[in-house]
């Protein structure tokens, strides 16, 4: 890399599968990285994989990028549509005798493995058409062309993450670049993409190392300049093992619809695997200026839904109201079936934001403990609050609380001021009024403070839910 020269880094995912965390991840470190040098964050799907790559996938790997803020720059490079470029190296690479025609036939390679596995040796290309003349080449026989890779020495790795990892060249063998059916590979189509995009710096899982080599080779085939290696450690469950779907290895998209806030989820991801001294939270701002390579950790993270929750729950605490409001209005409107919230109920919801997001954790515990404020008329009560509205505390609502309220002023404090001259004046705690009183207009044992409640919902409102526990 040029010294003046800015860097230029790549997110490549395949779209056989939806956007999991894992690449995610990558995604935010190539991003961050991108933005904190003043380079650019090239975005390239590789769908090579015909068979399995859908539009589904595509759409779901965009949505995903797009919901946790890392746009790229530019239009998406689609590899498949380079095939006529990545065939034109693999011909150059064969006219420079870097490569060859290989004509073993599926029968051959199979009995090569057998063979190999039968002596304990590793399975590899034998390399038998490597130096064969082309007069013996059988005529109209299918072909693929193979890279004439190094057979002794070994390739390095010089890794910013992991250090230099060395491969035994002997070890590497001839690897595949054009198929029989001349489609390209998809260890030909990334160098090439890579090159052609003019990519300096390549952030992945460190289960590309392995390819590293195999692509070094053919990057040096080629005389390109060698882009700087970032292998990530991977991502594994809190309990130290390969991350699953039971530990959180979900698709972005499931992450948005548990509540979860992008910009939690960016500082999240930043530190399963990154670190600025003890800091914990970071925001983006503060993550592009921090952001290096040298500060990547060898290990691999663990990824802790406790965690995870409490960091969400502060950006929570941190998003403005009406913020909030449009979220949880979003994360209904996408609920199966949708639900709509009228202009009043959103007014409610705004009114009340304050005291409800101090308890939420998501967006969806935020949108539930609101459910009562949604729609007018008689609070849905769940278990908890069917139990607390035992016949004696109905009789207490019709005969004493609802009495008490009928020609108060409504606002919080003068609810508050009368419902604690009710209590002293029935020998009770101010609890033991303004429960009963929660679970009849909320449904539920645990909201906001009531008396807030009472005030948000109107006189007419909260009367008419009284009313109608009270029997």
């Amino acid at each position: 890399m040029a010294e003046n020269e800015k860097p230029v880094l790549r997110f490549a995912p395949s779209p056989t599968g939806f956007l999991h965390i894992g690449g995610a991840r990558t995604a935010l470190f190539n991003w961050l990285y991108a933005r904190h040098t003043g380079g650019e964050f090239l975005l390239r799907i590789e769908d090579t994989d015909r068979q399995r790559s859908t539009e589904a996938a595509i759409a779901a790997i965009l949505d995903g990028l797009s919901w946790l803020e890392l746009n790229w720059d530019g239009q998406p490079i689609y590899q498949y549509a380079r095939a006529p470029r990545h065939r034109e190296i693999a011909e150059q690479l064969l006219a420079a005798g870097n490569a060859y025609r290989c004509y073993t036939t599926p029968t051959e390679l199979e009995e090569m493995r057998a063979k190999q596995r039968a002596e304990g040796k590793p399975m590899r290309y034998d390399g038998r058409w490597r130096d064969r003349d082309p007069s013996e080449a059988p005529t109209d026989a299918p072909f693929v062309i193979r890279l004439k890779a190094p057979q002794s020495g070994e390739t390095i790795v010089h890794d910013m993450v992991q250090g230099d990892v060395r491969f035994a060249n002997e070890n590497l063998d001839d690897m595949v670049l054009l198929r029989s059916d001349s489609t390209p590979t998809y260890m030909l189509a990334v160098v090439v993409d890579d090159y052609d995009m003019g990519i300096t710096h390549i952030i992945r899982g460190d289960d590309h190392l392995n390819n590293a080599a195999r692509q070094l080779q053919l990057i040096e085939a080629m005389r390109w300049p060698v882009p700087i290696y970032g292998h990530l450690p991977l991502i594994h469950g809190p309990d130290g093992a390969k991350l699953s779907k039971r530990h959180g290895a979900l698709a972005v998209d499931a992450y948005r619809e548990m509540g979860y806030l992008p910009e939690a989820m960016r500082n999240y991801l930043l530190r399963l695997g990154w670190s600025h001294g003890n800091d914990e939270i970071i925001s983006t701002q503060q993550a592009v200026a921090w952001f290096d390579l040298e500060h990547i950790g060898r290990s691999p993270a663990r990824f802790d839904f406790k965690k995870l929750d409490n960091l969400n729950a502060h950006y929570i605490r941190a998003t403005p109201d009406a913020a909030l409001v449009d979220d949880v209005v979003a994360l209904l409107g996408r609920m199966q079936p949708p639900r709509q919230l009228s202009e009043p109920s959103r007014k409610r919801l705004l009114a009340l934001m304050p005291p409800l997001k101090e308890r939420a954790k998501t967006l969806v515990e935020l949108a539930t403990a609101a459910e009562f404020l949604y729609a007018d008329g008689p609070a849905v009560s769940d278990a908890q609050a069917e139990k607390a509205l035992s016949p004696e505390v109905r009789i207490l609502l019709r005969d004493e609380i609802l009495p008490s309220f009928a020609d108060a002023e409504w606002t919080a404090e003068a609810l508050e001021t009368v419902a604690r001259g009710l209590a002293e004046r029935l020998g009770m705690k101010l609890g033991q009024v303004a429960q009963p009183l929660r679970a009849a207009v909320t449904g539920k044992t645990t909201s906001p403070p009531i008396f807030e409640v009472l005030a948000v919902l109107g006189r007419e409102e909260s009367l008419l839910r009284l009313r109608a526990c009270a029997g």
